[in-house]
């Protein structure tokens, strides 16, 4: 048996068991990717692609980027060409979707390209640097806020606020159905190890969040209440004047998320590409994500003044906006057969089901003071095959 050797965050989060008592399994997550200088997303080395933890779309593919900047195109056109478009990214991380977004405005939109600041909403000043760096041929063009800028409301949009791959990373709440109705699941220490406790809920929200959605679950069954999303969505609509969030990401409406044949919820974690079930291991060295409940997003976004416009699984958003003229105007450029070959085999991953991202991922496209938008998502596309 192999002997378990204690990291540097797993015993600071010990020692707030031991000083405090239970914590929450969302002050836990917290910890586990945002701890300063020790958490997941806030340490050092690469999270994503080859050399990371796990693949998010803009790394499989540079289509994918080209498709959503010609959709934030069709939103300009939307909105008007006003003269300035505020494209605000939160969650950018190494910023390659928007190199690939910025890149295919300079090339295929230079009426818009010129209107466009492309703002970061981005705390950690490594991630920062790295974005300068990549999008160095768009200096000038660029900004940085941080998210408390965001949920505070400080920041003033027309145009777009997007994320790729956000929301499953906020910390959630972990609940189980019981014979004594729901609790919550807590991180205690036993015997030195970290482990759990069950008890009564934390906060009154999480059981209303379920309410809201219908979400009943069944005795046994364990979910993921993530409280954190609706407050996200709420503070983007604040700063949001008028315009569009796109959010893009893995999940399912709410119906299909706490359906009863889902006993474990959908917690998982990623460490090299490989998934693991434990969020107790390695705190701080493995990802920790749950699948997002786009109705509450939905929900939220609507009660704070933004309207569901389209929503639909990411093959049907690639379609509608494009992906397979895309995939033949890069195969024309291509240099040989082994070139074509990869962007076919990226496409598949993109698209398909069953192994892709094609059906996991979900798009949600969200408005403020937009009349009857018409999008390239929107399309009929079985006329464009």
């Amino acid at each position: 048996m192999t002997e378990h050797t204690e990291n540097e965050l797993e015993k600071l989060i010990k020692e707030r068991i031991a000083a405090k008592g239970r914590i929450t399994f969302a002050e836990y997550m917290a910890a586990c990717l945002y701890e300063p200088g020790l958490g997941y997303y806030t340490s050092p080395g690469r999270k994503v692609g080859a050399e990371g933890d796990f693949y998010t779309s803009s790394n499989v593919h540079q289509a994918f980027g080209r498709v959503i900047a010609k959709e934030l195109a069709q939103m300009w056109q939307c909105l008007g060409m006003p003269d300035a478009f505020d494209l605000v990214e939160a969650g950018a991380g190494g910023g390659q979707l928007a190199l690939d977004i910025m890149d295919t405005l300079a090339e295929v939109a230079p009426e818009f390209y010129p209107k466009v600041t492309y703002r970061f909403i981005e705390k950690e000043p490594s991630l920062r640097d790295a974005q300068a760096a990549k999008l160095a041929g768009h200096e000038g063009k660029l900004a940085w806020s941080t998210p408390d800028d965001l949920l505070s409301g400080n920041i003033s949009v027309i145009g777009c606020i997007l994320s790729n791959e956000l929301i499953d990373s906020f910390p959630v709440h972990l609940v189980e159905q019981t014979g004594g109705g729901l609790k919550e699941v807590y991180v205690v220490t036993v015997a030195g190890e970290l482990g759990e406790q069950v008890d009564e809920l934390s906060n009154p929200a999480i059981a209303a969040c379920l309410e809201r959605v219908g979400a009943t679950l069944v005795a046994g069954q364990r979910a993921e209440v993530n409280l954190a999303a609706p407050a996200w969505i709420t503070a983007a609509a604040s700063c949001l004047k008028k315009g569009f969030i796109l959010t893009i990401d893995y999940g399912f409406p709410a119906k299909v998320l706490y359906r009863p044949g889902r006993m474990n919820g959908t917690l998982l974690c990623y460490y090299r590409h490989t998934l693991e079930e434990n969020p107790y291991l390695n705190p701080g060295l493995q990802d920790i994500t749950t699948h997002v409940d786009f109705t509450t997003l939905m929900q939220a976004g609507e009660a704070a003044g933004v309207a569901t416009v389209w929503f639909g699984e990411q093959y049907r958003f690639l379609m509608g906006g494009g992906i397979i003229q895309e995939l033949i105007e890069l195969e024309a450029r291509a240099v040989g057969d082994e070139e074509k070959i990869r962007h076919r085999l990226a496409l598949k991953k993109l698209m398909l089901p069953e192994g892709g991202m094609g059906d996991t991922f979900q798009v949600l496209v969200q408005s403020k003071g937009v009349d009857n938008p018409q999008l390239r998502c929107m399309r009929d596309w079985s006329g464009l095959l």
